[in-house]
């Protein structure tokens, strides 16, 4: 199952992608100008997806601190039931 910011992003850029096609078929204003909206919508979607990718780095880097943790506290526990059972 992938992340709820993954699957957002993959649907929001789908969504922009029907959009753009949609657009280009009943576009009233000259090639030039739908270049324009096209480059500035494809530019949202590229800054949506560093936004989440950046978002998705920040989250791993948290899960990797908090097992880094729990296999530090885990280890200290083993050490003090070997040192208890030896004495």
């Amino acid at each position: 199952m992938m992340p709820k910011n993954v699957e957002r992003v993959l649907w929001f850029c789908a969504g922009a992608a029907v959009g753009a096609g949609v657009a280009l078929l009943y576009a009233p204003q000259s090639g030039e100008e739908t270049r324009k909206y096209l480059r500035k919508k494809a530019e949202g979607a590229r800054d949506k997806v560093v936004e989440a990718g950046e978002g998705l780095v920040d989250k791993g880097r948290a899960l990797y601190e908090k097992g880094a943790k729990v296999v530090e506290d885990a280890g200290n526990l083993l050490e003090r039931g070997r040192k208890w059972v030896t004495e």
